[in-house]
């Protein structure tokens, strides 16, 4: 570890053709150089003035205005450069005001070859000494950011050669738990010489961002860190050395008022000004003793250079002054800068960490080698675990060595930690639980524990079996006596209906003789089965809709006008259902493949992993199968993805298809508990006026159509035919000129069989009204 502060020369600009010098001093002597500034009182400020007239700052060194860039590389650069070839981290960074020679003095002038700065002279220097030291193996990195407005940006993309500043990639900061920085996105070009690490420079510089100022033609509008990193090690050897060395130029501070920059320039400086701020704030802070907290992350500047502050790097800063007289304040202000930053002490490590690839080899090695050892002072070959005849024989040393009543006996089972191992665990057990005359040795027993639990878990397997067994014929049990008692009522149903239709056929027994004008009893069967019917049995069912009820809502249903909405909503349904399972079956076909082909290219990497094993010191190559693999996967990802997207859409519109099929049905199923209420209001109504006395009905008047059937197949021309209101008489009703008599059974000397019932009459009336109803509706009416 190397503890120094912050080593601070400075740099005198040499003078304009326009430009008045001012007053100043250098006195070069050891160990310290001196610099004197001069400041004359302005008669203008009064007879009393007591401003200062002479300022004195020490300086490591300082080079006049004649000093040229071969001694500055020489006295500044080249001993930091030695130690990052020693492994320690070095920076190299200029401050100064605008226009007086920072860029100049890092970077180098682009007229003359021995204009060169203090970057180009590094890597010139750097690869040198590369190239004569063959001890190690030396690998070099360079990389160049920029921060612009508290932006960074990448120098070096190769993707945006002298592009646009907006597009090359942004630098972002990220911090992990120690407190490391890392910056992401910031790209490391490896070069192997002196010409490929200069064209890298080159490519920067094109990307920089410059304007013209009224301070300076080409003044830098960033700050610009170029980094070379270096990584060394000797063959043979697990140790690593790696090491980094900050060239930083930056952006010059400019006072607003003296130069009378706006628009751009002004959002620019306003923002050069507030990074340098920061950048003072932490050399303040790192001057003071006791303090606890480092403002480092306030500017992105700071926190990239958090290890040249303070850290662990060995700094080295130029103070660029301008000794005009118009720019004698900013001159003071830059030295008084440069003093602060020489009180912050560093402390430089070496570093150094051992690589794992190449640890891993020599401790397979090592263990290798002990195994071989071992292997020739016992003359046995050994394994992980312990062999079956090998623990029959600790158990009978064991029980022999517990059995001996010699106090002087001993238990020998060699030099071998894992039956040592295996003897300890026995002793624990018989301390633990005592052996008894029939125990068993703990070979038989962890054998005998392993069957037992082996046996419990069948055991478990078998009873949750049957408990599922049993569940499952619970369930169809109650099925089963659910679908008896539906059966059950609706027979009850069947049979009150059949009763209620023999019944009001008796009425037409004797009419049926007549061929042509009369109802046979197949007729009005198959006439009664499309007849709506009051709910008969709905309390019968348990509230449920009745037979003839039922009947009544499929012909309402019919002739409703949104049962085409329907037949179409369900044909679309199915269409929607039996492409969604299409689609279905192709996902899951599709999420197979994309299983087998990652199964392919684990079994790859496996393989890989195994060679890499077998054979350590082989490079890992590219595999073009795998590489194929990888794209088939994107490929049925994008297929699945399209189609799951598909999928979605017509799980949505299936949805959206049942809610409205929903909807029409509630719709349907309102409409015809309306029309069946009011058909119900209306029976009610008609009910006193049908029945006109105890022993005689008056049958509702109704017309009947018929349709005769040829006998040679032939379909003859239906016959309406008109019948007058049938009269009661003497227990016959006369239709015309006919008379139909009628049978009174024995409860009752009415004409129309009633039960008794209210509801049960009321039903048997109303299946005669409706019959009329429903002929009235096809035109076949009284007229």
């Amino acid at each position: 570890m190397v503890k120094e502060t912050i080593r601070v020369f400075a740099r005198v600009k040499p003078l304009g053709r326009r430009q008045q010098a001012g007053s100043y001093s250098v006195d070069n002597e050891e160990p310290l150089s001196s610099l004197e500034i001069i400041v004359p009182r302005d008669l203008a400020d009064g007879f009393i003035n007591n401003k200062r007239e002479s300022y004195k700052f020490k300086f490591q060194k300082i080079f006049d205005q004649e000093a040229k860039q071969d001694v500055i590389f020489d006295s500044i650069a080249k001993p930091v450069a030695e130690c990052v070839l020693a492994g320690y981290n070095g920076t190299i960074f200029a401050y100064g005001q605008t226009g007086s020679g920072k860029t100049f003095t890092i970077t180098g002038g682009a007229e003359r070859y021995s204009d060169r700065g203090i970057i180009p002279r590094t890597l010139s220097y750097i690869f040198d000494q590369l190239q004569k030291d063959s001890s190690k193996v030396y690998t070099t990195h360079v990389s160049y950011l920029e921060i612009y407005n508290e932006c960074g940006y990448d120098l070096l993309d190769p993707r945006h050669e002298a592009s646009r500043m907006e597009d090359l990639p942004k630098v972002t900061i990220m911090e992990d738990s120690d407190q490391n920085i890392h910056l992401k996105n910031l790209s490391l070009q490896q070069a192997t010489n002196e010409e490929e690490a200069l064209n890298l420079l080159f490519l920067g510089d094109t990307n920089r961002m410059i304007a013209e100022t009224p301070m300076n033609q080409a003044s830098s509008r960033s700050h610009c860190i170029f980094t070379i990193h270096i990584s060394s090690k000797e063959p043979g050897s697990a140790t690593i050395r790696r090491s980094k060395l900050h060239l930083v130029d930056l952006a010059g501070s400019e006072r607003v008022a003296k130069t009378g920059i706006g628009g751009h320039l002004l959002t620019e400086a306003k923002y050069i000004n507030l990074s340098l701020h920061y950048l003072e704030q932490v050399i303040i802070a790192l001057a003071e003793k006791n303090r606890s907290h480092i403002p480092y992350r306030n500017s992105m500047m700071t926190s990239v250079l958090r290890d040249s502050l303070g850290g662990n790097c060995m700094t080295t800063m130029i103070s660029t002054l301008a000794m005009d007289k118009g720019n004698i304040d900013e001159s003071i202000s830059t030295c008084r800068f440069a003093q602060r930053v020489a009180l912050i002490k560093n402390e430089a490590v070496l570093n150094e960490e051992i690589d794992p690839r190449l640890m891993i080899v020599q401790l397979r090695k090592e263990i290798q080698n002990l195994k071989d050892e071992l292997v020739l002072v016992t003359g046995k070959q050994r394994t992980s675990e312990l062999s079956q005849e090998e623990l029959l024989q600790l158990d009978e040393l064991i029980d022999t060595f517990l059995k001996d009543n010699d106090p002087d006996s001993s238990l020998d089972v060699g030099a071998d930690m894992r039956k040592i191992k295996y003897c300890f665990v026995h002793m624990k057990q018989i301390i633990n639980h005592p052996m008894t005359s029939g125990q068993k040795l703990l070979s038989q027993d962890i054998s005998e524990e392993k069957n037992s639990n082996d046996e419990l878990e069948k055991l478990k397997g078998l009873l949750q079996q049957r408990d599922n067994e049993i569940n499952i014929l619970v369930t169809m049990l109650k099925k089963e006596k659910k679908k008896a008692r539906d059966a059950l009522s609706q027979l009850k149903a069947t049979s009150a209906a059949s009763a209620v239709l023999e019944q009001s056929h008796s009425m037409s027994l004797e009419e049926s003789q007549s061929p042509s004008r009369c109802f046979s009893l197949k007729e009005a069967k198959d006439f009664s089965s499309s007849i709506p019917r009051l709910p008969l049995l709905s309390r019968t069912t348990g509230g449920k809709m009745s037979l003839g009820c039922q009947e009544a809502f499929e012909v309402f249903k019919r002739d409703h006008a949104d049962s085409i909405t329907i037949e179409d909503n369900k044909q679309l349904l199915k269409q929607r259902f039996d492409e969604a399972k299409c689609l279905g079956e192709k996902l899951n076909e599709v999420r197979n493949k994309i299983n087998h082909l990652k199964g392919k290219i684990i079994q790859k990497q496996i393989q890989r992993a195994a060679l890499a094993v077998s054979n350590p010191s082989e490079e890992l190559m590219f595999d073009p199968v795998e590489e194929n693999l990888r794209m088939q996967i994107e490929e049925e990802k994008k297929s699945y993805k399209t189609v799951y997207s598909r999928f979605k859409g017509l799980k949505v519109e299936i949805e959206h298809l049942q809610l409205l099929m929903e909807k029409v049905k509630m719709k349907l199923q309102k409409d015809f508990e309306v029309w069946w209420s009011e058909e119900a209001k209306k029976f009610q109504q008609e009910k006193p006026e049908m029945v006109t006395s105890p022993n005689t009905a008056t049958v509702p008047q109704f017309i009947r159509s018929s349709q005769h059937l040829s006998r040679n197949g032939s379909s003859d021309t239906s016959r309406d035919s008109l019948y007058e209101e049938p009269a009661v008489k003497n227990n016959s009703i006369t239709f015309g000129n006919r008379t139909l008599k009628t049978r009174t059974p024995p409860s009752s000397s009415t004409s129309i069989p009633l039960t008794g019932d209210s509801q049960a009459d009321a039903d048997i009336l109303a299946f005669i009204k409706a019959r009329q109803n429903i002929l009235q509706k096809k035109g076949l009416g009284n007229k």
